[in-house]
């Protein structure tokens, strides 16, 4: 009999711990699936998933606490200044990124890695962007809107779209509001629209005129080495030949009697 109530002890409290050990599994996995990023809101559903609204709440700072799970994010009308490298890295299955209507001036490199196999909208219209990184899309192939940024087109500019694979559509919402050279007339244009303008041709022939002083530099140069060698090479052979002449003459004995010889023969 005491040996069933040993056993019967020793069951009950296994028992205990299984269920004790079920319920916190159950709370810790109902929490990560109704977690939502601090002062956010979170909605859910079977077809789309979970999409996170975190609007007008004067962020400065993208939130590190947006749930992994999230496939729709709305940053937008926040008071965010730039996009730090792997803002987003930790969302597997984010399809769409609001960051319209913000203070954004810079997409660091890498701002937007790890959404290149998911991402399919990304908004960042209505921001203070005016330089183009193309290493901050580096892998994205979403449609991007980025209108209403007061870019600024120049020659870096028109090297760099061709280097990202954002949908070409999303492009021509890059319309110049500066330009450089400022003469060129592509302010107000969408520059995608404008193939025959070319922002690299003032490089090109600052590149070309740097290479022909270079040159001019380099046969100055050569002249001027010619032309000192040839005078101290003359100055040289001048000072010699002063010094031979300033030699004293040398009579040759041998020849002194021979020469009287043919005089007494005479």
């Amino acid at each position: 009999m005491p040996m069933a109530a040993g056993w019967l002890l020793r069951h009950s409290v296994v028992m205990c711990l299984l269920l004790h050990s079920l319920v916190l599994m159950t709370c810790c996995f109902h929490h990560a699936a109704t977690s939502c990023s601090k002062n956010c809101y979170c909605s859910e559903s079977e077809a789309g998933g979970k999409t996170v609204r975190c609007s007008n709440l004067q962020l400065t700072e993208i939130p590190d606490d947006l749930p992994n799970d999230t496939r729709r994010v709305y940053l937008d009308f926040n008071l965010f200044t730039a996009v730090p490298a792997n803002a987003f890295a930790g969302l597997p299955y984010l399809a769409t990124l609001d960051l319209s209507h913000n203070e954004l001036a810079q997409l660091e490199p890498g701002a937007f890695r790890g959404l290149g196999n998911t991402l399919q909208f990304l908004d960042l219209s209505s921001n203070k962007l005016t330089n183009f990184v193309p290493e901050a899309f580096e892998g994205l192939r979403a449609q991007a809107n980025l209108t209403n940024n007061p870019w600024h087109c120049d020659c870096s500019l028109q090297l760099a779209l061709p280097r990202v694979d954002l949908e070409a559509a999303s492009l021509a919402g890059i319309v110049c509001q500066t330009s450089d050279p400022a003469d060129i007339g592509v302010e107000g244009l969408a520059f995608l629209l404008a193939p025959e303008i070319d922002l690299c041709v003032i490089m090109k022939k600052t590149t070309d005129v740097a290479m022909l002083v270079t040159m001019f530099g380099w046969f100055s140069m050569v002249i001027s080495y010619l032309v000192y060698y040839v005078r101290a090479n003359t100055e040289d052979a001048r000072r010699h030949l002063e010094y031979l002449k300033s030699l004293p003459q040398v009579s040759i004995p041998g020849k002194s009697e021979e020469s009287s010889t043919i005089s007494t023969v005479v």
